[in-house]
């Protein structure tokens, strides 16, 4: 049984949401899943891509961008995960 989420596809989205799948389109060429699963919450979206950016881009950390994105990687394979 597979779950099934209601989203907003990026050609109907308004608004905030339509900045942040924008801003994901310019980013990554595309507005993965993970994001679209969020899409009803544009505000919670938005909370959660500035964290992502905070967390993985940001110059505070003790780690190196190639580090992090490794860690990333193992976590994501671990958990059987394709992001």
């Amino acid at each position: 049984m597979r779950a099934r989420v209601r989203t907003i596809e990026p050609e109907a989205a308004t608004g905030l949401l339509k900045r942040l799948y924008d801003a994901a389109i310019r980013r990554a060429g595309k507005v993965y899943n993970i994001l679209r699963i969020q899409s009803l919450r544009p505000d919670v979206l938005s909370a959660s891509t500035q964290l992502y950016v905070e967390v993985m881009h940001s110059d505070k950390s003790g780690l190196s961008r190639v580090q992090r994105e490794m860690i990333a990687t193992a976590v994501s394979r671990s958990n059987d995960c394709h992001y």
